[in-house]
């Protein structure tokens, strides 16, 4: 620590600290406070000794005195605030340069509450990391904003009253560990809202004819294909006119069988078919806007695959270290040095005729937009391209995908021509058919020839594809050089995707950018939803939580009222509305509002049982048990539901299948030609799998083979010589013949891969694991790998609850191999143990065994009484503590 007095700066993170510090320089000491500093007790241990006695003392929130917070400073926080203030003592001034939104006003307020400064304090805010702009915020620093203190503290209050007095009811009613929030709540029922629908859902199958016509050798292309769009004058049933269940919805519209489309196509094969009309319109997109927190949750979801937490991180990395500007924003807007830098950029790489005259501007659509933040775009008044940055690994694919995106929103029009052709012809029995066939041609890629958004749907086109027509007219006779009938089938509605989820929160208005991360992170965490690939499914689990909320608290999981709740908490950042009053109003209630308080206490008789069973029919259910869900017939039978089961594929055929074939019950196949072990098919917790049956002789802690059955098979399905050709795996695949390392080919639980030393590669499919060749894998191993070297990496399986801490159990790759952990305690696998095989079982003991050794002793800190403190919020001195 320097002796000489210096400018105290404090933001949030060390890597923030270090950035800004070298542009300081001398006179300076910046330091982080890495992260909060302050909150609401977490625990009943942490609630201050005078409060405990108090009815609301478990709140943290004193309800009866104004909604007055309890804060504390964690454990974890306290080294770091003696450190604050003993800097603060060699300091003449304070700058608080934590960020510019609710949460960073709220972090300075605290710091300038707790640290209770005696020098001057100054709120430096800044959007970027870069050398001018820190100067310019040291140069115009502001005072704290108290409104947007308000409302964080608002926020946090709410979500505190919330979860605390809706929790206790699930673990009550449903089970123990389970947790309710204000968005997150709504968010899964938005989840298990998608899945009923898919339940629900009947498809409908349908016919159509698919041709291609030929328009003559003069033409480039010759051929193009076209669909048939109406039959004497009615036109011809497609996905969009049938109901969720099946039905046309109505209209003059005409559904073709199977039998009816073949005997069309008979009838027009040779038949002419005339051009009845050519439509040529001019096409024309323009750029889209720069991103936002949400696009670029969404972009990066559909090009990078990253889920919204991962996006989030490595934004802030990029922020941190002055590659991007701020991240959390819902603001398009580009600052005229940015447009200008963006502008400059267009004409060196693309060349001038890609620029347009003016500037575009962007205005946001979203409601109530957080703070007057810029988009989200290169940091600087000049823009680094992807390869001056030096970064690499996921940094540099999301900071290139930011600043594509940046350039491209400054550069021309993409325009072209669209072309509509109809076709006609009288079949031989009489009816008069039109197909139509439909065209783009780019003739100046303006913007997209430096980018294309993703689509949410594979199947839909891109902004950049073209289809060309031959340039025929009307009038024209064209010949059939293919004709068929197509069968097509009506699709359930597609499960949510993060992308998605994200997209449909943002339009209805729920929850704000900076926390839909969270959000989907902790529905993850929580159980109520995994991932099947890149979709959401919902747990039975959340199906039992969201039929309480609905039956109990419909209100608090009502779409249009928490958006509702959403828009009040903006007008109380805006200083339009007051915090205290509005909080009165969610928990007391109002003359027509019931409040919290009297939904909790006014419950009545819940029935959990009734709560948790859900009817498949024939005497079957589902019920949601304290260790999982599993279905039950009338006369008692059960069977667990396999975990990689969701719930629209659990009919009353595939409850008679696991029924008869219950976890545990054996399917003899046969007996292995090598080996001379019996071999069985079972069913267990992650799905149906092969293994060997050990015999009486074998030796003491010898382990059967055993192998998942791949998507394609079934226990119904499966025979010996499938059986044996699975127990191979893990397979030998060969040695790479440069580092002498093995390559093996194995059956993860999140699909099937290869494996080098450390190194794993996914592979396309799992037919691939018994054929895959050394050639075949070596190239693989020959591209490059997906995630940078830099990237977190995340748990390589989730094993469930912890039946003894009743937390999250995960298995993790770390420094000295793959280890189970609960989030407070790890333990690493034993020798016998892997990653593929070990059971939530296996990980709790584990995990036991290391509890009861107790933590290490360096670790250990020392009983002493913890002083708590209980703040007032906005005081007069908090008002005008930050324009000294």
């Amino acid at each position: 620590m320097t002796n000489s007095r210096h400018k105290l700066v404090i933001v949030e993170s060390p890597a923030k600290a270090r950035t800004i510090a070298g542009f300081l320089g001398r006179g300076y000491v910046v330091e982080s406070s890495i992260g909060h500093i302050r909150d609401l007790p977490n625990n009943a241990s942490e609630v201050p000794a005078k409060y405990k006695g108090e009815s609301w003392g478990r709140l943290g929130v004193d309800v009866d005195n104004g909604f007055l917070p309890v804060y504390v400073v964690p454990q974890d926080k306290k080294k770091q605030i003696t450190k604050l203030k003993a800097l603060l003592k060699g300091a003449d001034e304070l700058y608080l340069a934590t960020d510019e939104d609710r949460e960073g006003e709220a972090i300075a307020w605290h710091l300038l509450d707790e640290l209770k400064p005696k020098v001057p304090v100054h709120r430096m805010v800044f959007h970027e990391i870069t050398s001018d702009a820190i100067a310019a915020a040291v140069a115009n620093p502001r005072s704290i904003n108290d409104d947007l203190v308000e409302a964080q503290e608002a926020r946090r209050i709410l979500d505190r009253l919330y979860g605390y007095e809706v929790s206790p009811v699930l673990w009550k009613k449903v089970m123990s560990g389970l947790s309710a929030g204000r968005v997150q709540s709504v968010a899964t029922r938005l989840v298990v809202d998608r899945e009923r629908e898919r339940i629900a859902f009947r498809s409908a199958s349908y016919w159509d004819l698919e041709a291609t016509f030929d328009a003559g050798e003069s033409n480039t292309p010759r051929t193009f294909p076209a669909k048939l769009l109406s039959v004497d004058g009615r036109r011809v049933a497609q996905g969009r006119d049938f109901s969720s269940i099946g039905q046309l919805k109505g209209g003059d519209v005409i559904q073709v069988d199977e039998a009816g489309a073949g005997a069309l196509a008979e009838a027009l094969r040779p038949q002419d078919f005339t051009v009845r009309s050519v439509e040529a319109k001019p096409y024309r997109r323009s750029p889209y806007a720069p991103f936002r927190t949400t696009t670029l949750q969404q972009e990066a979801s559909r090009k990078l695959s990253f889920g919204s937490q991962r996006t989030m991180q490595v934004a802030q990395r990029l922020y941190e270290n002055g590659f991007i500007t701020y991240m959390r924003t819902d603001s398009i807007t580009l600052s005229a040095t940015a447009i200008s830098a963006a502008r400059t950029q267009v004409a060196e790489l693309f060349g001038r005729e890609y620029l347009p005259e003016k500037p575009r501007t962007y205005q946001s659509k979203v409601k109530n937009a957080q703070e007057a933040h810029e988009a989200i775009r290169p940091a600087g008044d000049s823009f680094r391209t992807p390869a001056q940055t030096g970064l690499n690994g996921d940094e540099f694919r999301l900071y290139e995908l930011i600043w594509m995106r940046t350039v491209a929103s400054q550069m021309k029009d993409a325009e072209g021509r669209s072309v509509s052709v109809r076709i006609a012809a009288t079949a031989s029995t009489g009816e008069e058919c039109e197909f139509s066939a439909s065209g783009r041609v780019i003739t100046f890629h303006g913007f997209l020839h430096a980018y294309v958004e993703g689509a949410d749907d594979p199947e839909s086109d891109r902004d950049d594809r073209e289809t060309r027509l031959p340039d025929v007219n009307q009038g024209d006779t064209v010949t059939v050089a293919e004709l068929n009938a197509a069968a097509h089938e009506t699709r359930p509605p597609a499960r949510y995707t993060e992308a998605t989820l994200i997209r449909e929160l943002e339009e209805r208005e729920i929850g704000r950018p900076s926390t839909y991360a969270a959000i989907i992170t902790t529905i993850l965490n929580r159980g109520y939803v995994s991932k099947r690939g890149t979709a959401l499914v919902p747990a039975w689990l959340a199906f039992a939580v969201v039929r309480l909320l609905e039956r109990h608290f419909d209100r608090l999981v009502d779409y249009n009222f928490t958006a509702e709740l959403e828009d009040v908490l903006d007008e109380v950042a805006a200083g339009r509305l007051d915090s205290t009053t509005e909080l009165s109003k969610f928990y007391f209630g109002s003359d027509d509002l019931q409040g919290l308080k009297s939904l909790v206490t006014e419950l009545g008789e819940i029935d959990a049982r009734e709560l948790s069973t859900f009817e498949l029919g024939e005497g079957i259910a589902v019920r949601v048990g304290r260790y999982g869900p599993y279905i039950e017939t009338s006369e008692g039978s059960r069977a667990n539901i396999p975990e990689d089961l969701p719930p629209d594929e659990l009919t009353v055929d595939k409850a008679r299948e696991l029924l008869a074939n219950p976890a545990g019950a054996e399917i003899e196949l046969g007996v292995h030609p090598e080996t001379g072990l019996a071999v069985v098919a079972k069913s267990g917790r992650y799905g149906p799998y092969v293994t060997e049956l050990l015999g009486d002789d074998a030796s003491k802690g010898a382990k059967p083979r055993t192998s998942s059955l791949f998507k394609t098979m079934s226990l119904e399905s499966i025979d010996l010589e499938q059986a044996v050709r699975l127990l191979t795996l893990p397979r030998v695949v060969g040695a790479d013949p440069e580092s002498g390392e093995g390559l093996t080919a194995h059956n993860g639980r999140y699909g099937p891969y290869l494996k080098k030393g450390t190194d794993s590669r996914s592979i396309e499919s799992e037919d691939q694991l018994l054929t895959i060749t050394l050639d075949e894998a070596l190239k693989i191993y020959a591209e490059p790998k997906q995630r940078g070297r830099q990237a977190a990496a995340g748990p390589l399986r989730e094993l469930g609850e912890d039946p003894n801490s009743k937390k999250p159990v995960v298995v993790k790759d770390g420094r000295f191999g793959p280890y189970v952990t609960d989030g407070e305690f790890n333990a690493t696998l034993r020798k016998d143990d892997s990653v593929e095989a070990i059971t939530l079982e296996r990980a709790a003991e584990l995990l036991a065994d290391k509890r009861a050794k107790g933590p290490a002793p360096t670790r250990r800190t020392a009983k002493k009484a913890t002083k708590q403190t209980a703040t007032t919020k906005k005081t007069a001195a908090k008002k005008t503590a930050a324009n000294s």
